[in-house]
């Protein structure tokens, strides 16, 4: 897909391309199935958004606190399977997308819920924040009480972005993938740093034109910031973390 610019006449879509034309390729070969699994995502996130509006209109944290976890926990399994989707595609797993979807959902459901029901929470937490500052407010949040706001939105990108790729990826305890998430940010932070900024300010822009940008998520939704941030960082958490070094042992140990 030439993204509105013409192909070089010389590109073989066998070949893993590099940097920008990379971007092109991935988008060019998974595409179609990406958005497709975006929709199933977001069908997952439904319980969960429905929860937290019904408790922002009823002003409730007794109805926000049990509809985010179990919400979340009910959204965990759809965002692993969009993440090992993504992390296939980047990888260039040959298998078939939906065989791999559905074992990424056999491998994933039940180490999903936990991370799933706290960040469902932090989602519903950061919503009723957020009404409570810039809707329900008498006067204007402070500068100061804003960039505080959006920096702890952006530490929970932060590990959110580093920690649902090893759940699909590794069988570890949630201990070695928080420690991996510091190290790797502390290794390489202004890489996570640009990542998790953009992610930002995606969601920051879908929030204040809303709900207008909600006619957006059935195309670019989840997905798309999900692939460009992961995109940004891959190869710096290949290094660090050797995925496929292990996606090669993996298929030798059991080409099926």
């Amino acid at each position: 897909m030439g993204l509105f610019i013409p192909e070089d006449r010389s590109y073989d879509v066998s070949v893993r391309q590099t940097g920008f034309k990379r971007y092109k390729q991935l988008l060019s070969l998974h595409f179609g199935n990406w958005w497709k699994i975006n929709l199933i995502t977001l069908a997952g996130f439904m319980p969960l958004a429905f929860g937290i509006l019904y408790a922002l209109l009823a002003s409730s944290t007794l109805i926000l606190l049990p509809a985010s976890i179990l919400g979340g926990m009910i959204a965990g399994p759809f965002l692993a399977g969009l993440y090992d989707a993504i992390y296939r595609g980047l990888r260039d797993d040959p298998n078939n997308v939906w065989k791999n979807y559905r074992r990424s959902w056999k491998q994933n459901w039940k180490g999903s819920l936990i991370p799933g029901a706290l960040t469902g929470l932090m989602i519903g937490l950061f919503a009723f924040m957020g009404m409570l500052l810039f809707w329900w407010a008498e006067t204007a949040p402070t500068p100061g009480t804003v960039l505080l706001y959006l920096f702890s939105f952006l530490l929970l990108l932060v590990i959110s972005m580093l920690y649902w790729p090893q759940l699909v990826l590794f069988d570890q305890s949630a201990f070695i993938r928080l420690k991996n998430c510091m190290l790797f940010v502390l290794t390489y932070f202004w890489w996570v740093m640009a990542a998790a900024l953009l992610q930002l300010a995606y969601w920051v822009i879908h929030i204040l034109f809303a709900p207008w940008t909600a006619l957006l998520l059935p195309f670019s939704g989840i997905w798309y910031i999900i692939f460009l941030s992961q995109f940004l960082i891959y190869e710096k958490m290949d290094e660090a973390l050797h995925i496929e070094e292990a996606f090669r042992k993996n298929n030798e140990a059991d080409p099926a």
